[in-house]
């Protein structure tokens, strides 16, 4: 890949946006259970015949509904290498323990998988078939999956993984570079046999490894570069992104060594924009997520979109999720649409500045918004 040309990147992107929805607002509407959503594709064809008609109703045109996918199970990776996956009653999906040593962990990723055969995934497959016999005119997202290296060591490691490092670094890095070679393996079976696409995708790839935020800044060049750069060349030779949550301001000059065209911070409360600004050069995405709307008026997110593009943001996004599906929150909803319409229009249309969106800030302090921004 060419490496991105960081003093012209950012201004070369125009702003963007997104108000779109979630299978988890489809729960909430439309009363099916999760776990019958998980299990049975009887289920999850409902969950969208019926719920998305609802979401529709309540919210307006402009809200973006989700399309039809299998249920998201991002341990989908893991299960094809042994770790159960469980279902709980009222709750997400969880897995079961794989691996107690760093040795048992090696041994498991050095043996050869039949992805086609393993785990849940042929009952995926088939769920998904099923769904696309219900949705004909849609195609139909296979969310059965699996998350980064990092991510991936933590769940086979769970919380022993954040001491393997300084116990065992030289196993440790074996163990990473095995997962990171398992990972890119599991999705060239996905591209060759659901996509039909390149096993090494020239226009791009994403990353989502939320755990790495949770390694120190200062054994990422050791324990953390390395495998994703071992993903991103196994995977692509065009563009990367990453969804990466929770990094600290120490954190992001890596974002620019990992040579990132696009990040998405989402839920990170040590950074916001006016710091990955100062820190990184790297586009990035500024989402406003369900659970801060009950504290925020319709202003406060309207002053959101402008502080948020002001300081540096390329572009905003939010999603209807659970706890959303009420006449409090569809104004809220509306008002985010509002000022993204009026933001495109200034920097997109009318060429104006992002010191200019800056001023539509009502709030006394603009200065400090985001030092009173809800936790």
């Amino acid at each position: 890949m060419n490496k991105p040309d960081y003093c012209t990147l950012k201004k070369s992107k125009p702003f963007s946006w997104n108000v779109s929805s979630t299978y988890l607002a489809l729960l909430e509407i439309s009363g099916v259970e999760i776990k019958e959503m998980f299990l049975k594709p009887a289920a999850g064809i409902e969950l969208y015949k019926k719920g998305r008609p609802m979401l529709r109703e309540m919210f307006g045109a402009g809200l973006g509904l989700p399309a039809p996918i299998t249920p998201p199970i991002s341990y989908g990776h893991i299960n094809t290498l042994g770790a159960e996956l469980i279902f709980p009653e009222g709750g997400e999906v969880n897995h079961g323990v794989l691996c107690n040593t760093l040795q048992d962990g090696i041994e498991i990723l050095k043996k050869p998988v039949d992805f086609g055969k393993a785990g849940m995934l042929p009952y995926y497959l088939e769920y998904q078939r099923k769904m696309q016999e219900a949705f004909p005119d849609e195609k139909v997202g296979f969310a059965y999956k699996g998350e980064g290296p990092i991510t991936t060591a933590y769940l086979l490691r769970r919380d022993e993984f954040f001491y393997d490092p300084y116990d065992n670094p030289e196993q440790t890095k074996e163990f990473l570079r095995l997962i990171t070679e398992s990972i890119i393996k599991f999705n060239y079976f996905l591209r060759k046999e659901l996509y039909a696409a390149p096993l090494i995708d020239p226009g791009g790839t994403g990353l989502a490894d939320d755990v790495a935020a949770m390694l120190s800044p200062a054994i990422w060049p050791e324990f953390v570069i390395p495998y994703i750069e071992q993903y991103y060349n196994g995977l692509t030779t065009g563009e990367r992104s990453a969804h990466i949550e929770d990094l600290r301001p120490e954190h992001l000059h890596f974002l620019e060594e990992l040579q990132l065209v696009g990040y998405d911070p989402s839920v990170s409360p040590k950074v916001n924009p006016k710091i990955i600004s100062e820190k990184t050069r790297v586009p990035f995405q500024w989402r406003l997520c369900n659970f801060h709307y009950p504290s925020m008026t319709s202003q406060d997110i309207s002053d959101f979109v402008f502080q948020a593009v002001a300081d540096g943001a390329s572009g905003v996004f939010t999603y209807v999720c659970h706890g959303m599906c009420n006449n409090e929150s569809i104004p809220k909803v509306h008002s985010f649409m509002s000022a993204c319409k009026q933001v495109d229009k200034m920097l997109n249309q009318e060429g104006a500045s992002r010191e200019e969106v800056g001023k539509l800030v009502s709030l006394p302090g603009k200065k400090k918004f985001w030092d009173n921004w809800p936790s």
